[in-house]
């Protein structure tokens, strides 16, 4: 198994930036990809970003890109989120996922994931 913490979350203005954090702990060496979705109220869970966790390789849904950065650090086992020019619309809870295996999708399917963190609440005001 694998336990994942999600930190970072917060209030913040319109245009400010955040970085989410999310350690993990348990079998990390079984991790092929980790993700970050977000839920805001009434609304289905959308994906956010994934990142291979060898390679390093990024993917992103097209509402993001050039704002969200997603990185990991392999030693740490830990996985961020670097949110730029929030909007209100980006209000939710983020949460990130851990992948065991490859599967064609690319990381974007929450259906892709094995394990999920409970989630931290970004609140972003107009």
């Amino acid at each position: 198994q694998v336990q994942l913490v999600e930190s970072g979350g917060g209030l913040v203005q319109a245009g400010g930036s955040l970085r989410l954090s999310c350690a993990a702990a348990g079998r990390t060496f079984n991790i092929y990809r980790m993700g970050w979705f977000r839920q805001a109220p009434g609304k289905e869970r959308e994906s956010v970003a994934a990142i291979t966790w060898g390679s390093g390789n990024t993917y992103y849904t097209d509402s993001v890109k050039g704002r969200f950065t997603i990185s990991r650090d392999n030693a740490k086992n830990t996985l961020y989120l670097q949110i730029n020019s929030l909007k209100p619309e980006g209000t939710a809870v983020y949460y990130c996922a851990a992948a065991f295996r490859w599967t064609a999708a690319g990381g974007l399917l929450p259906s892709e994931y094995d394990y999920w963190g409970q989630g931290t609440q970004v609140t972003v005001s107009s």
